[in-house]
């Protein structure tokens, strides 16, 4: 019987993996596969890597100890977005003899179609990713094109002067920002700022 590990993440804590999770055991009940442990990872980005993915990590050493037959995850996507980080993980996958069943794709990499399909899938998260990125970019440019003005709203100008006339005085930085109400960063960038 194999040995199946579930691996489910959702990007914020308000989404929930319960979906996920009761359709792969289901699968993992019709083919009578043992699940031996579910990792998930809640409110975590796919582009993150293992170091910020702690049941990612926690997963990826149960592959290279050879705890597990078989992962599990309701989608390429769920793994990561990274083609580099899922041809690493297929990498291990196959080196440590771990096979890998992906649901929404129907990709089972015990069949060489089924392996092939995987690097594919990598390299259409990929892309999408990078489709992502571009509209970002192209929109900041719009906005900078009309005159907009981007990144955190400024203080009024009131504060501006009270700030920098606390610093005169000798105050630190975190005790101006408690006295007035506003944030480190704010202060910081207020005494650090070039002059007009």
């Amino acid at each position: 019987m194999k040995q199946v590990a579930i691996y489910a993440r959702v990007s914020t804590d308000e989404q929930t993996p319960d979906n996920q999770l009761r359709e792969l055991r289901a699968v993992a009940e019709r083919m009578g596969w043992q699940i031996v442990e579910e990792f998930v990872d809640h409110g975590i980005s796919g582009v993150k890597g293992r170091d910020r993915r702690p049941a990612y990590d926690r997963l990826y050493r149960a592959i290279l100890r050879r705890e597990i037959d078989l992962l599990m995850a309701w989608s390429v996507d769920r793994l990561g977005r990274s083609l580099q980080q899922l041809v690493a993980l297929l990498s291990d996958l196959q080196a440590k003899d771990v096979d890998l069943y992906l649901h929404q794709q129907g990709i089972d990499t015990t069949t060489p179609a089924g392996t092939a399909m995987f690097q594919m899938c990598g390299v259409f998260a990929q892309f999408e990713r990078a489709m992502i990125q571009e509209r970002v970019k192209a929109g900041l440019e719009r906005a900078r094109a009309q005159g907009k003005r981007l990144g955190r709203p400024r203080v009024p100008e009131r504060v501006e002067q009270a700030i920098l006339a606390a610093r005169q005085q000798g105050k630190g930085i975190k005790k101006i920002a408690a006295e007035l109400g506003v944030g480190v960063s704010t202060v910081q960038r207020v005494v650090h700022e070039p002059a007009p």
